[in-house]
C-alpha cells in the first residue's frame, strides 16, 4: 500500500484499543462494555450523532456533512466467540471461555481508525455511518439492527464491510460481484419416543431408526460439491441419543445439523427437503425441529464491488488468492437485501492460524491498511457522486436509490 491515512500515534492508540478489546471479549448479545469502549474512544472525533442500543448493543457513529449526498455505511462486529483463547499473550482474554478468535477486535479497531480520520476530514457531502454491530456470530445481529426503528433514520445507500482472512497473503484483498458468503441455518432435531428394557426394545418406541435415516441423508450432502447455484452442504455438528446405560432402549435423540447454500432461496429449498425427510422417517416417535443461527447469503452489488476494487488499485493493494464465495456465513448479508453492499476479504497472512482457532490473534499490521481502504472507498463514492449526480426527483434525499427491504436477491 502506497500510504496510510493514520499517523504513527493514531496507529499506536488503535493498537492499544484493539488489545483492550481483546482482553475483555463479550459474546453475542452481551457486548455492552465493548460498545461503550468504542463510543468513548470516538467521542474525541466529535461525531454529529451517536446512536446507541441498536438491535441490542449496536452502536452507530455518524459524521454528517449537512449537504445532499450518499449515506455510506461501514460495519464492524462487536462480539467474540465462546471459545477459550490462547494463554501467554500480554493482552490475553480475561474472560474464561470467551475470546476474540475471529478478529472482530481488529475489525473494530479498523473502523475506529476510519473514525479518527473522519474527525479531521469531515465529509463534504452526505453522511458516513460507522456501525458497530452486535451478535454477528449467531446471525441475529444484522437483522436486529435492520428491525430497530432507530436504524430507519440512518438508511444507508451503500454499505461496506471487511473480514480478515488467514491463508491470504498479508494485506491483499479479494472482492467480487455476486455471492460473497453462503447462506446457512442450524437445525435442531429432537426425537421423542418411549423407553424400554434393552431385552424388550419392541415394547418401546426408539428414535434410533429415524435418527439413522437422517444421518444417512445428511451424509449424502456432507462432502462439499463445486461451488455454484446448486451447492449444498450439510454438516452434522452434534449428536445425542438415550442414556449411557446398557439396559435401556432409548426414548430420546437429538441432532444439530448445519445447512449451507449460495443463496437464500436455495437454502429455503434445502431446509424444506431435510425437514420433510426427517418428518417422513419419524415413525412411531415425535419430532420437533427448531431453527438457529440463520444467516442470509451476502450478495455483493457490482457497483459496490467496483468501488472496492478501484480503491485497492488506487492504493496499490494486491489481489488476494481466495475462492469466492466464502463457504462460511457472515450476517452482513442481511444488509445486501436492500442496499448496495460489498463484503471483501483482507489477507491475514498465508501461514496465520485459522479463524475460530484458539491460536488465532488478529494481525495489528492490518489496522492502518484496513482503515485506509475504507477511506479510499468513501473518497471514490464521493468523487463518482460529484461527477454523476442523480436527480432528486427520481431518488431519495441522499441522491441515490432509497433503502428497501422488498428487493432481496435470490
Amino acid at each position: 500500500m502506497s500510504e496510510h491515512i493514520l499517523t504513527d500515534s493514531q496507529i499506536a492508540a488503535l493498537t492499544h484499543l484493539r488489545r483492550r478489546l481483546h482482553q475483555a471479549p463479550e459474546i453475542s448479545g452481551a457486548e455492552a462494555a465493548s460498545a461503550d469502549t468504542i463510543s468513548q474512544f470516538l467521542r474525541a472525533t466529535f461525531p454529529d450523532q451517536i446512536v446507541e442500543g441498536l438491535g441490542g448493543h449496536g452502536l452507530a457513529v455518524v459524521y454528517d456533512s449537512g449537504q445532499p449526498g450518499p449515506n455510506v455505511m461501514f460495519r464492524a462486529e462487536l462480539d467474540a466467540l465462546p471459545i477459550q483463547g490462547q494463554a501467554g499473550l500480554d493482552y490475553a482474554s480475561q474472560t474464561p471461555g470467551v475470546a476474540h478468535l475471529c478478529g472482530h477486535d481488529g475489525h473494530m479497531a479498523i473502523l475506529a481508525g476510519l473514525g479518527l480520520w473522519l474527525g479531521g476530514n469531515r465529509p463534504a457531502i452526505g453522511r458516513v455511518i460507522l456501525l458497530f454491530q452486535p451478535a454477528e456470530e449467531t446471525g441475529a445481529g444484522a437483522r436486529a439492527v435492520l428491525n430497530d426503528p432507530k436504524f430507519a433514520t440512518l438508511r444507508p445507500d451503500w454499505a461496506f464491510a471487511l473480514h480478515n482472512m488467514p491463508g491470504m497473503a498479508l494485506g491483499t484483498v479479494a472482492v467480487g460481484a455476486g455471492p460473497a458468503s453462503c447462506a446457512s441455518v442450524g437445525l435442531r432435531l429432537r426425537f421423542q419416543g418411549r423407553e424400554a428394557h434393552a431385552s424388550l426394545p419392541e415394547t418401546g418406541a426408539s428414535p434410533a431408526p429415524a435418527l439413522a435415516a437422517v444421518m444417512a441423508e445428511v451424509a449424502r450432502h456432507a462432502t462439499a460439491p463445486p461451488m455454484g447455484p446448486d451447492f449444498r452442504l450439510a454438516t452434522l455438528c452434534h449428536l445425542n441419543m438415550g442414556v449411557p446405560a446398557f439396559g435401556i432402549a432409548p426414548a430420546q435423540a437429538e441432532a444439530f445439523v448445519t445447512l449451507r447454500t449460495v443463496s437464500d432461496s436455495a437454502l429455503e429449498r434445502f431446509e424444506q427437503d431435510i425437514c420433510a425427510f426427517a418428518q417422513a422417517h419419524a415413525k412411531g416417535v415425535t419430532l420437533e425441529i427448531t431453527r438457529h443461527d440463520h444467516f442470509n447469503a451476502t450478495h455483493n452489488d457490482p457497483q459496490a464491488a467496483t468501488h472496492v476494487s478501484r480503491a485497492c488499485t488506487a492504493l496499490g493493494v494486491q489481489n488476494g488468492e481466495f475462492a469466492l464465495p466464502m463457504r462460511a456465513s457472515e450476517d452482513f448479508g442481511a444488509f445486501s437485501a436492500g442496499t448496495r453492499t460489498a463484503l471483501f476479504f483482507l489477507g491475514a497472512g498465508e501461514g496465520h492460524p485459522a479463524l475460530h482457532n484458539r491460536d488465532y490473534d488478529f494481525p495489528d499490521a492490518l489496522i492502518a491498511s484496513g482503515g485506509t481502504i475504507f477511506a479510499q472507498i468513501l473518497t471514490g463514492i464521493h468523487d463518482e457522486t460529484r461527477k454523476h449526480p442523480h436527480p432528486k426527483a427520481a431518488f431519495g434525499s441522499s441522491g441515490v436509490a432509497p433503502f428497501s427491504r422488498s428487493d432481496r436477491r435470490p
